[in-house]
Formats: C-alpha cells, sequence, structure tokens
C-alpha cells in the first residue's frame, strides 16, 4: 500500500486520529503543566485528591479513572516526593484516607494555572460554537468507559466488546 493510500486510511480512522488527539495533549500539556515536573497522571492525582480530600484509593479510582494498581504506585510515588501522606480513616480503619501536604498543595497550585492554559489552548482548535459540542461528545465517551468500569470487577483486565457497523 502507498503512503498516500496508508495515509487516507487512517485519516478516516477515529480511532486513530483519536490516539493522535491525544499524543497531541499530550504534547501540549508538556509545554504547560510538564514545566512542574508533574506528569499528567501524577496531576490528575493530586487534583482528584485537593478536589476529594481524605477519600480513599478506591474511590480516588472512581475517580480519574485510573486503574488500581497504577493509581496505588503513583499515590505512594507521591507520598515518597512528600506530595501526599496517607492515613488510616476515622469511618474505616481498614481503608487509608489519602492528603495533600503542604507541599504538594503549592506544587499543585502551581501546574493548574498551566492545566487551564492546556485546555483553553486544545478547544482553541475549534469553532468557538463546536466547543460545546466536543466536550460533550469526548464527555460522552468518558461516560461510556465509565459504564465499562462500574461493569469490570478487575479494572486492570477490562475488555469492552464492541459490534462491528461500518465508519461513516
Amino acid at each position: 500500500m502507498s503512503s498516500s493510500k496508508e495515509a487516507k486510511q487512517f485519516a478516516r480512522s477515529f480511532s486513530h486520529l483519536l490516539k493522535r488527539a491525544v499524543q497531541f495533549s499530550a504534547h501540549v500539556y508538556m509545554e504547560e503543566v510538564g514545566k512542574s515536573g508533574l506528569t499528567h497522571r501524577q496531576f490528575t492525582v493530586l487534583s482528584a485528591v485537593d478536589s476529594s480530600e481524605g477519600k480513599s484509593q478506591t474511590e480516588l479510582v472512581k475517580v480519574t479513572g485510573i486503574d488500581r494498581s497504577t493509581l496505588a504506585d503513583l499515590v505512594s510515588r507521591l507520598m515518597a516526593q512528600g506530595y501526599l501522606q496517607r492515613k488510616r480513616s476515622k469511618e474505616d480503619a481498614r481503608t487509608n484516607a489519602v492528603r495533600l501536604t503542604p507541599v504538594g498543595k503549592k506544587l499543585l497550585k502551581t501546574a493548574q494555572a498551566g492545566a487551564e492554559d492546556l485546555d483553553r489552548k486544545l478547544l482553541s482548535h475549534f469553532a468557538v460554537a463546536d466547543r460545546k459540542m466536543v466536550m460533550e461528545c469526548l464527555g460522552h465517551l468518558a461516560g461510556e468507559m465509565d459504564k465499562v468500569d462500574a461493569n469490570s470487577p478487575d479494572q486492570t483486565s477490562t475488555k469492552i466488546k464492541l459490534k462491528r457497523k461500518p465508519i461513516v
């Protein structure tokens, strides 16, 4: 297959274009927020802990969509760096509540401005009239993943069954 034909094939593939969009988002993230030293997942965890102060890691898995083992590893690393702390929950002694440390709050505050710029920069590539629709479409796909996660006994081995339909 010629490279021109291959390019056209990929240009019609929704999943390929979505993957490329994620790559572009990661690229822009590194320019805007990466200066803080936080990876996108680390930023997500710190943001989730900030908005859900004292939540368990299980609850953070639900909020972030990050699988249990990856989230546990991220929390451990962020604790080792002094950004998070874990304490036994008062409500359930079997559960750890995760909180930001003062250093973690400061780092998150520094990174948040870049994250807001990131969203603005990414959305600026769409006409103003289309931005709401783009957000609704992405929200719909994220909602579908939430349903998959909710029905998955082990989030690390989620499989999605798709019915083959013609590509529009």
